[in-house]
């Protein structure tokens, strides 16, 4: 990055804490990832859980696609793991994938325990699915379309019911606490109605876990909820860890339109629908990708799909195209989506009687924290995990519904080593470094510069043109702390670290289109690293590229 003050800064600005608790671990999100490693790090000692809004908020309850695993006879966790590696087109870390699709399946049955009910077919056997990108059925879910709701139910059910975990809810984290010699000590939070008028507190941990999520709200258009504002890249990056693969974020390529010029969150329409039969058209009825396009045509990775989608929409001049499942029949519909076709109908769209039209949106960050195979960070006794974390899982692309997997395996990985090695207490030092607010008003034209300048669409013109807005608005500073300007602070910073990278990388790569540089560029096979001092690009080694063989 180029930093000005705001993105050189230490610290949010905010009040003195008013108030302090203690904790051997705090995990900070309660999401997939923070829920299971709360569950975990209890082997460890006791934990604070942390959660921004209510801890059945989040992302991890709008997941509609499932969980992906080799459970069935004619699967494998190797197979698993070519799809992976293909659809992460070079970068992924073939270790992290490998700890994934074999350490999958039984984070799944430890989940079943605890009592999620997914999907079973008559004669009792898990339901299994495909998605995009997927050579087999392998994808479980639950209610048809409604696996988040569940997994998350299962597991806010066994966190409340544990004795050694404590919930405190509508706390917005801040900062890291850190010692003189820069490892975790706790975190500072705001909490609405604890302590002081402003609410804001210190907790002391011995480790710190964050689970924050994603930064969807840094682009205007998202499937993302609205507490998606990057709060624990954005703490990462001012406590000195480093973060990766920011440039690889996901548009989602069928979110429902509804309409010109609406903001914010998008409802999903899942790939499970394509898995099923259904398929992209234009207003002609022209299919959008073909097997001329791609093997998979419409179950191709999620970028493919975007891409294609993106380029018949400029070259119609258009803003969604459709996604045709009249074919399937009311029955199937009403079985595997209920959900989608309730939250289509309320928009005034029947997928039953008439194509859905949709759209790309931002959905997923590939990159993040960057973490090693124990969820453990460059800051010592800060961890991360799902998709605030970058385990190198999935390299330039998420292959579907392999999220909510990561989640589980690496969330579990952080509590058996808190389990071997929760450090001591560190002694927080306060007030060090440079703080900085912005105001919240820059959130709106940030959400729309990152979305005309650094979306789907990418170019050095248009990269160029958004950096210059974000350093215009890194000038509009507040002395009023608060929940607004301290969100739009965090997403200043990410999107700030998010379009160094993306104007670094001159090729197309997964979620990385260039329209300048069209091509994959093997110079580029490699990783860009961020920190507070700026990015640089770390080759990928030859022993973390996939195998030769591996399918198209």
């Amino acid at each position: 990055m180029t930093p000005g003050r705001a993105d050189r800064a230490r610290r949010l600005l905010a009040p003195d804490p008013g108030w302090t608790t203690s904790a051997d671990v705090v995990v900070v999100g309660s999401g997939v990832a923070g829920l299971t490693a709360a569950l975990h790090a209890t082997e460890a000692g006791e934990v604070l859980l942390v959660t921004k809004v209510l801890v059945d908020d989040g992302s991890t309850r709008w997941a509609q696609g499932g969980v992906a695993a080799a459970l069935g006879p004619d699967d494998s966790p190797d197979e698993h793991l070519e799809d992976t590696l293909v659809a992460g087109v070079g970068l992924c870390d073939v270790e992290a994938v490998r700890v994934l699709c074999t350490e999958g399946p039984a984070r799944l049955r430890e989940l079943m325990a605890l009592g999620a009910a997914f999907d079973r077919d008559p004669s009792g056997e898990l339901s299994l699915t495909r998605e995009g990108g997927h050579h087999r059925d392998r994808i479980v879910h639950a209610g048809g379309d409604a696996t988040g709701a569940e997994v998350q139910r299962a597991l806010v059910a066994a966190v409340k019911a544990h004795p050694r975990i404590r919930l405190v809810e509508h706390a917005l984290v801040l900062d890291l606490l850190r010692t003189a010699d820069g490892g975790a000590a706790g975190v500072t939070l705001h909490v609405l109605g604890e302590g002081t008028q402003d609410g804001v507190g210190a907790v002391h941990a011995r480790a710190v876990v964050l689970a924050t999520g994603g930064m969807g709200q840094v682009f205007s258009s998202t499937t993302n909820p609205s507490v998606s504002t990057g709060d624990g890249v954005a703490l990462a990056l001012r406590a000195g860890a480093a973060v990766s693969d920011l440039e690889f974020v996901q548009f989602h390529p069928t979110s429902l339109y509804l309409g010109p010029g609406l903001a914010g969150q998008q409802p999903l329409v899942s790939e499970a629908m394509r898995g099923e039969g259904a398929f992209l058209v234009d207003a002609a009825g022209r299919r959008i990708i073909t097997t001329d396009d791609h093997p998979l045509a419409d179950l191709a990775p999620r970028d493919v799909v975007a891409k294609a989608i993106t380029r018949r929409m400029l070259e119609l001049g258009v803003e969604h195209v459709y996604l045709d499942a009249r074919h399937l029949g009311e029955e199937l519909l009403f079985k595997r989506f209920p959900t989608i076709v309730a939250r289509c109908r309320e928009a005034g769209v029947d997928p039953v009687t008439e194509p859905v039209p949709v759209a790309p949106a931002a959905h997923y960050a590939s990159g993040g924290v960057r973490t090693d195979l124990d969820g453990r960070t460059d800051v010592p006794g800060l961890y991360a995990c799902g998709e605030v974390a970058c385990t190198g899982v999935h390299g330039a692309n998420r292959l579907a519904s392999n999220s909510l997997l990561e989640g589980l395996v690496f969330a579990a990985r952080i509590g058996a080593d808190l389990q071997r090695d929760l450090p001591p207490q560190g002694e927080p030092v306060t007030g060090a470094g440079l703080a900085v607010l912005l105001d919240p008003s820059v959130r709106t034209e940030l959400g729309r510069t990152m979305t005309e300048g650094a979306g789907v669409l990418r170019s050095a013109h248009s990269l160029a043109t958004t950096a210059k807005d974000l350093d215009a608005l890194a000038g509009r500073t507040s002395d009023a702390p608060g929940p607004a300007a301290w969100e739009a602070t965090d997403l200043h910073l990410v999107a700030t670290a998010l379009v160094a990278a993306a104007t670094r990388r001159e090729e197309t790569r997964g979620a990385h289109w260039r329209e300048d540089f069209p091509e994959t560029d093997d110079a580029w096979r490699g990783h860009l690293v961020t920190t507070l001092s700026g990015t640089i690009f770390e080759p990928v080694s030859f022993e973390q590229s996939p195998r030769e063989d591996a399918p198209a």
